[in-house]
């Protein structure tokens, strides 16, 4: 396809260059909020924290100790105790637990069999942590025509369980289909105001009428909207109540710092003056990354992701907002990454663009090099190669008045998403956990990082961008295929449901990477599940206002 470096004509006059540099994005509503009020004096956890911290761990570390494994009461205190947002404290019992539950399954007088809660609990449990047990267990529930038994159809308890357990299908798994459609229907007929239990009627409310279950929701924005809930149940476990509370805060207050520290970066970078038409979102951008690992073990890992993304997205914009030979020399200079290249005849956006780039890598090789890890940089630093030439092709489509295919569109948008390259910088900072074998892996486009993928992609074009001038896969499946955009839609959520399929099947025995690697690439699909299910959230930071206020701003009352 010839490339037309030329201003295209537009039929109101202007051309597609001045169009695009027309396009401004919301200013940042946060400003140097976490830079003026979020100093290492007020984000100080102090020793008598961390000393109830301590003692509070162990009184619920005891609790996990004395509930019997082959009870139901275990199963509910995993269950509470991953919702709260603490289970990463206690990772190797939960997982002698729920190994003891998987193995003796089978050989145990379980009273609860036929109790539709408990038996749908178990089996969500054990498919996170891996096991791969079969859907079957719910054909107990089925009647003679195949359909979920009418008994069930106002035991919201039981019904809630299921419909969280299902979202952990698979492909072939069409009992778990039939359970979504059949929960929901009765869910949304159970008069949810008029529940006497509260806190079960707000789980429903959540999961169900705003589209989060606990399969797509992060975790820490999870944990605090459900540590309220959990309180306002009058089965609460005070223990576990005050250890999560104090929990969150002291956390939040180590994320409070890093976001400070991050803005603080930002504003060397000075975007907002150098390069305006670029989305100033790093408090969105942190927020991102919390939703892909939260835990004070991985404070390292997210200062190098959050620079990662706050490239791409100042890319991304330059790749809106340039013109084509501008872009050009852009990704002729990336892909040979000079580190001393200036581009001193190129603009000054351009310019600084390109040094941003550079000096941010070359900041994070010097950090890993202390931990002998530098190599792993080599496999970001190609990656972000690829986005580039990806970002790169969109452009010369627009310039060209060109629809492509559906198959050359996914071929590249999949790539100009982000996501491989945030898969593959999102193992840089996690330590001994990753091995170079992992990135040899993660570097070759494996399922879980495809189908995370194509969930930002088409959930992005769901959406759709006001701000973006850009073809999207509605305009490629409508031209190529002759459909509506309403029959598109309907076929992009289709193919969105089976990418979870396909993650949820990655993370299942035999797994082609442990655990915490996979659950990284599988958050990515959860933050994009929040930001993308109504409307572009990082384009609007109001959207995301609220959750990053729950999140970093407001304590819980202890």
């Amino acid at each position: 396809m010839e490339i037309c470096s030329l201003p295209v004509p537009t039929k109101n006059g202007k051309s597609l260059d001045e169009i695009r540099k027309s396009v401004k994005f919301h200013p940042s509503i946060w400003g140097d909020f976490f830079l003026k009020y979020y100093n290492s004096d007020n984000t100080k956890i102090t020793d008598a924290e961390q000393e109830e911290l301590t003692k509070q761990k162990e009184m619920v570390r005891k609790l996990l100790a004395q509930t019997p494994d082959d009870s139901t009461y275990k199963l509910e205190l995993i269950d509470v105790i991953q919702r709260l947002g603490v289970e990463y404290h206690f990772e190797k019992e939960i997982e002698e637990s729920l190994k003891y539950i998987h193995d003796n399954y089978k050989h145990q007088n379980n009273k609860d069999i036929n109790d539709l809660r408990t038996v749908a609990l178990r089996f969500r449990l054990l498919r996170q942590q891996g096991y791969n047990v079969s859907c079957d267990v719910f054909r107990k529930f089925i009647d003679n025509e195949g359909n979920f038994v009418a008994s069930l159809e106002n035991n919201v308890e039981g019904l809630l369980n299921l419909y969280e357990a299902a979202h952990l299908a698979t492909h072939g798994d069409e009992i778990l289909d039939r359970a979504i459609e059949f929960c929901s229907s009765h869910l949304r007929a159970s008069q949810l105001n008029k529940m006497i239990d509260v806190s079960l009627s707000k789980r429903v409310n959540e999961a169900l009428i705003l589209n989060m279950p606990l399969r797509k929701s992060l975790t820490r924005l999870g944990a605090r909207k459900f540590i309220p809930v959990y309180e306002e149940d009058e089965s609460h476990n005070e223990i576990l109540l005050n250890f999560a509370k104090l929990d969150f805060n002291v956390v939040q207050k180590m994320h409070q710092r890093e976001l400070s520290d991050a803005t603080r970066w930002w504003k060397k970078l000075d975007v907002a003056n150098k390069m305006p038409y670029a989305r100033d979102r790093i408090a969105e951008c942190f927020f991102w990354m919390l939703g892909v690992y939260f835990e004070p073990c991985y404070a390292n890992a997210r200062r190098i992701l959050l620079r990662f993304i706050s490239m791409a997205s100042i890319i991304d914009d330059t790749y809106e907002y340039a013109t084509l030979d501008e872009l050009q020399i852009l990704t002729d200079a990336i892909q040979r990454w000079d580190v001393n290249a200036t581009l001193e005849d190129s603009p000054p956006y351009i310019q600084m663009c390109y040094r941003s780039v550079i000096e941010t890598y070359y900041e994070i090789e010097n950090e890993m090099e202390k931990t002998g890890d530098s190599y792993r940089v080599q496999y970001a630093i190609k990656d972000m190669k690829k986005l580039v030439m990806a970002y790169f092709e969109e452009p010369k489509w627009l310039y060209n008045k060109y629809i492509p295919t559906v198959e050359e569109y996914m071929k590249v948008s999949i790539v100009s998403c982000g996501y491989m390259a945030m898969s593959t910088t999102s193992l840089l900072g996690m330590g001994d956990q990753v091995r170079k074998e992992d990135f040899d892996w993660i570097i070759n486009e494996p399922l879980i990082v495809l189908a995370s993928s194509a969930i930002c992609r088409l959930m992005d074009d769901l959406v759709g961008d006001e701000y973006e001038q850009k073809t999207s896969s509605v305009d490629c499946y409508m031209k190529q295929y002759g459909m509506s955009k309403e029959e598109v839609c309907v076929e992009l959520r289709r193919q969105v449901k089976n990418a979870w399929k396909d993650m949820n099947q990655e993370c299942l025995e035999p797994k082609p990477a442990s655990l915490p690697i996979l659950m990284r690439i599988f958050n990515l699909g959860r933050v994009i599940h929040l930001l993308y299910s109504d409307d572009d959230c990082y384009a609007n930071p109001i959207k995301s206002k609220e959750w990053i206020k729950l999140v970093l701003v407001e304590p819980l009352k202890i």
